[in-house]
């Protein structure tokens, strides 16, 4: 009985000695805490690239496509980057080349997508530590630009409230426009409805119809959901938020809130006017079509140039100024922390209103009874500018690639950027190289400039000593 005591005291012993060693799990859980407390721009960078590779995976699989083509590496890759970036760009056609398991493969990718770089970064650091620490909340308060702190765990559930009952509702508006087609089953049309649904909201600009949405060109039903779909996805959650706090009382809402609702609204007439004047007399899109088909594909054209990308129109065939147009649309995009891309509304009513201070002569930039600090008019400046020097750069190596002309390769740059998916119908044409370089800028472009630089410098510079104050002529 003793020896058996010793025994076991010995064992004892030896497991406090040589405890066991760490899972992997563990292992891992604690580098992504201590990513997401010390580098949570570079974190939510990798969750989007890893993010990227599983579904690049998952569409490499035999089961994901039909086999009518081979399908080379760039080509599922270009898929999977255009879905998790929710751009709508192909170089195979959705609708024939991916089976139904690689067409639900393509609508994970855009709704994961669609919830946004530092919304996952976020939801990863509190799946890992249980909760959000101050350096991640700050960014990710910087991502959904929400300047309450308190608020922001608030905001993601919101995130993804908002989405799903935005896709149910559109499912439901889809699913019996779809049955009384008469070609589809019930559960080709609630499939349907529901990609279609998928891909409205998150303005991802995929379509699994075969032949597109060129026979609805006239469909009212199929449409008009779509434009309405667009826009709440381009909005942006915080204004989605503030407007179902303060329904009633539109004085309280915040001046992000204000500047984005005018300056969208604002563009999307402005936009849609210009479209009518360069469009309603070409005989290759809107010159053979009644009125209310006119009317309904310009609206269409106001808001898909800003972030969906579905069009009923052959883009390829619209007048060289439509397409310098929706260039400038494409390039301003949506609302911040939205499902669209772009360099923002915001951003661009963030350097409107200087130049309009400027012209006046103001000390200050105010708009809605408030100032707006000068930190945000660098911010606008360098998210611009940076957005601006990644197109042209990869303007000038596609220009080396192919034989296109520059307008058609800015067009389909800008909408790589911006994430649109808009296309003139040369991306499938490309060569590899080229691919990757599209699918490179659509990376960028949906995780951000500003988030790509906070990635290499996520603390900002403090110096006591500052230089002295010199003007240089400008102008």
């Amino acid at each position: 009985m003793a020896d058996s005591t010793h025994t076991s005291h010995s064992r004892a012993h030896t497991r406090k000695q040589h405890p066991l060693p760490v899972s992997y799990v563990q292992i891992l859980r604690t580098w992504i805490a201590k990513r997401a407390r010390n580098a949570p721009a570079r974190l939510a960078i990798g969750v989007f690239a890893l993010i990227v590779t599983f579904i690049t995976l998952l569409l490499s699989l035999p089961i994901s496509s039909t086999g009518n083509q081979p399908l080379a590496f760039v080509d599922i890759l270009f898929t999977a980057v255009s879905a998790v970036c929710v751009t709508g760009l192909t170089t195979v056609d959705t609708a024939t080349q991916w089976t139904t398991f690689g067409q639900a493969v393509i609508a994970l990718g855009v709704m994961v997508g669609g919830l946004g770089v530092m919304t996952l970064a976020s939801i990863l650091g509190v799946a890992v530590s249980r909760h959000l620490g101050l350096t991640q909340r700050m960014l990710a308060a910087a991502e959904t630009k929400q300047d309450n702190m308190s608020k922001l765990s608030r905001l993601l559930i919101a995130v993804v409230v908002t989405s799903l009952t935005a896709e149910i509702i559109l499912f439901a508006v889809f699913f019996p426009r779809f049955l009384t087609l008469g070609t589809l089953t019930p559960l080709e049309s609630a499939w349907q409805a529901l990609f279609m649904a998928i891909s409205v909201f998150n303005n991802a600009g995929f379509v699994i119809l075969v032949g597109g949405l060129g026979p609805f060109v006239s469909d009212w039903w199929m449409l008009f959901p779509i434009i309405l779909g667009t826009m709440v996805g381009a909005v942006g959650f915080p204004v989605i938020l503030d407007l179902s706090s303060h329904w009633r009382t539109p004085h309280k809402w915040s001046l992000h809130t204000k500047l984005t609702l005018s300056v969208y609204l604002t563009l999307a007439f402005v936009g849609t006017l210009m479209l009518a004047l360069s469009e309603w007399t070409n005989p290759e899109t809107l010159a053979q079509a009644d009125i209310p088909t006119k009317t309904l594909n310009i609206l269409l054209a106001g808001v898909n140039s800003r972030s969906s990308g579905l069009s009923a129109l052959d883009v390829g065939v619209m007048r060289p100024h439509t397409h310098f147009v929706q260039d400038i649309l494409m390039m301003i995009g949506g609302g911040s922390a939205s499902t669209a891309g772009g360099i923002k509304v915001t951003t661009f009513a963030v350097l409107l209103l200087a130049v309009i201070a400027e012209a006046r002569g103001d000390r200050d930039i105010e708009t809605f009874g408030r100032r707006i600090p000068i930190s945000v008019v660098r911010l606008a400046v360098a998210v611009t500018l940076m957005g601006i020097a990644l197109v042209s750069i990869s303007v000038v190596i596609l220009l080396s690639m192919t034989n296109y002309t520059l307008d058609v390769i800015l067009f389909e740059s800008v909408s790589a950027f911006a994430t649109v998916g808009l296309s003139t119908g040369i991306t499938a044409t490309l060569p590899a190289g080229a691919k990757y370089v599209l699918a490179l800028l659509m990376f960028a472009g949906r995780t951000g400039t500003v988030t790509m630089a906070a990635a290499f410098a996520v603390r900002e510079r403090s110096r006591l000593i500052r230089m002295p104050e010199e003007r240089p002529i400008i102008g």
